[in-house]
């Protein structure tokens, strides 16, 4: 087994992990597609931005294609076909139900309101309000399923976030895990007690140490990451430096991980031990802001070369590439970069701007076009508008025609 990769070779063997070593799938898209890559990824962040489609869709989309959104949402829905929860994981995360388990240990610190796995403010403020926190767990418990705006005052009166005083109970109870998410209306929340939720063969497991369920993630973040940091292996599960004291060589004891050298990397890594290695990636997506390829911005420079920050909460006259921007990867190399916005009232995808990394290929325009139209088609849009905003804006509009 290699122990020293080259730069390339490391930047193949993350693709790889991440399901762009696959030619995506032909034909009907189904539930075993979206096991599939549920099952390498290990999570979906959420955000609420949908400038273009909500960020929890996007990297099946940059791995399948144009698949049945539906397919995502039933498998967060109630029923015998539920196959997710939701939870804090990498931010706010739909994980697999098998992953239940390997967070409890996160919902009993959540549960002692200790601030190193709940926001200190958050912390703070249960502190103070323990009456009104048991008052909705038992609200919920007797009327559920509800949302935070079911109860009176939860829309709002200040305070941490802006939050009334019903939804930071709302949010201790979900980090906790006294409440879980059962559905959504819209994109709000809707809360039940988690043994409504989640299979009880499932939630009904014998508990697991914290040190069993940190190993567990950890492996799971290395599979997911092919070859990664110590500081990459943490970040995946927001585990804390104490919560890696020793699990990083128990793994790589039993041999789950295997030290490496990468050419260009300041720290030392891990291998996976199943991590493919191809010779040739041929991959061609848009990638969301929240993708676990990206998501990681120090990770995402050194493996690519690119260097990424979102600048949604940037003025609008101080941002460098736009409001909602998403990279392009061709082969194994983030080409371009796109500013997105899909007008839902006109049927519209509309290309702000776009603009070229530095060594793109002649065929960046082409595919570039062939991958918004792919997109375009998934949303349901009507047409496409290129505008000739950045350097590649000029070339991809007069393309488009």
């Amino acid at each position: 087994m290699k122990t020293s990769l080259s730069a390339p070779l490391a930047r193949r063997i993350a693709l790889a992990a991440q399901g762009f070593a696959e030619p995506r799938p032909e034909g009907t898209i189904t539930r075993r597609h979206l096991a599939k890559v549920l099952a390498r990824l290990g999570l979906l962040q959420i955000d609420s931005v949908s400038a273009v489609v909500r960020a929890h869709y996007m990297p099946l989309f940059s791995r399948l294609g144009a698949y049945p959104m539906t397919l995502l949402d039933e498998a967060a829905s109630p029923g015998r076909r539920r196959a997710l929860f939701e939870y804090w994981a990498h931010e706010a995360s739909f994980l697999p139900l098998e992953a239940w388990p390997l967070l409890r240990w996160r919902m009993e610190r959540a549960h002692a309101n200790d601030a190193s796995e709940i926001y200190k403010g958050l912390a703070n403020w249960a502190d103070a309000n323990r009456p009104l926190i048991e008052l909705i767990h038992r609200r919920i418990a007797d009327d559920g399923p509800l949302s935070a705006s079911d109860i009176e005052g939860a829309k709002g009166k200040g305070g941490w976030w802006g939050w009334s005083d019903e939804k930071h109970a709302f949010e201790w109870l979900f980090w906790a895990g006294r409440i879980t998410t059962v559905a959504r209306r819209g994109f709000e929340r809707l809360y039940d007690l988690p043994e409504r939720v989640i299979p009880s063969d499932i939630f009904n497991r014998p508990e697991m140490a914290p040190e069993q369920a940190h190993r567990e993630l950890l492996r799971l973040s290395a599979r997911a990451l092919g070859v990664a940091t110590a500081f990459d292996l943490r970040d995946y599960f927001r585990l804390s430096p104490s919560d890696m004291t020793g699990r990083l060589e128990e793994l790589v004891e039993e041999g789950t991980l295997i030290p490496v050298t990468v050419q260009g990397w300041r720290h030392p890594a891990y291998l996976h031990r199943d991590a493919r290695m191809p010779r040739r990636i041929q991959a061609r997506a848009l990638l969301a802001p929240f993708d676990p390829l990206v998501w990681e911005r120090a990770r995402t420079e050194r493996i690519f070369g690119f260097r990424y920050r979102i600048e949604i909460y940037t003025p609008a006259d101080k941002r460098q590439y736009g409001y909602y921007v998403l990279p392009f990867l061709l082969g194994d190399a983030i080409v371009a970069r796109l500013d997105l916005k899909a007008d839902r009232p006109a049927g519209v995808l509309r290309v702000i701007a776009a603009y070229a990394e530095p060594g793109a290929p002649p065929e960046t325009v082409q595919a570039l076009l062939a991958e918004l139209d792919l997109m375009r088609e998934w949303l349901g849009l009507e047409r496409m508008e290129v505008l000739p905003g950045g350097d590649l804006g000029p070339a991809l509009a007069r393309a488009r025609g």
